[in-house]
């Protein structure tokens, strides 16, 4: 989700004021991902690089995704949304913990669409615990594959991301879902987070369904041809 902080400074406004109109663009969006039959959506809320920002803009942010959570967990009950965290959560405080546990158990039985937050996320760091789980577990060195370390990612049960949008011009993958993403389509879009909408959505998948995906296959042309 990125772009909150240029959008506030075209606006003469600080990055939490930016930041705060990120959060609110997630539920048109999420609304969109219900419409238009994707069940899944995954947003980078906060990366482990982020712990780098300067420390007031980090406590706000904290603040924000506590107060967030607070203030939207009975509707996306409601809606049939279910809630789920990836990340490294012993990094987080003891209330924001809280909140996040509570999300997960309240809704964790929904079947109407699935919210994954990435908070305190870093997809290499979730690939180090992954393999943490697995010597942990005792697995065999010949007994380790792709299956055993998909098995222990943060939300094992979700289904790799077949579209990755990219806001505000961003042209790399910053460390997002790198396991699961292995052959997601990228679509990249100048539109700043917070002015991101349905529109932009349908635009995106629009893109997406005109792709051919091949999964490292060749072309049956270039096949037939040699």
């Amino acid at each position: 989700m990125d772009g909150n902080g240029r959008w506030a400074r075209r606006r003469g406004r600080p990055a939490t004021f930016g930041h705060r109109a990120g959060v609110r663009a997630i539920k048109p969006v999420l609304q969109a991902c219900e419409d238009l039959g994707v069940h899944v959506l995954s947003i980078y809320a906060f990366s482990t690089e982020n712990w780098a920002r300067p420390r007031a803009e980090v406590r706000a942010l904290m603040r924000l995704f506590h107060e967030t959570m607070l203030r939207e967990i009975d509707e996306m009950h409601r809606r049939g949304v279910r809630i789920v965290v990836s990340g490294r959560r012993e990094d987080l405080s003891p209330r924001m913990r809280e909140r996040i546990d509570e999300a997960m158990s309240r809704t964790e039985k929904n079947k109407n669409g699935v919210l994954n937050v990435c908070l305190n996320y870093g997809g290499r760091a979730e690939i180090v615990d992954a393999v943490r789980r697995v010597v942990r577990d005792g697995v065999a060195p010949g007994d380790v594959d792709e299956a055993a370390i998909s098995a222990r990612m943060y939300q094992a049960e979700l289904p790799d991301p077949d579209l990755i949008i990219r806001t505000a011009g961003e042209h790399r993958v910053s460390n997002f879902l790198l396991w699961q993403g292995a052959y997601a389509e990228i679509v990249v879009t100048e539109t700043l987070w917070p002015d991101f909408g349905p529109e932009d959505l349908k635009a995106a998948l629009a893109e997406y369904s005109s792709r051919v995906r091949r999964f490292g296959a060749r072309p049956e042309a270039e096949m037939a041809t040699g």
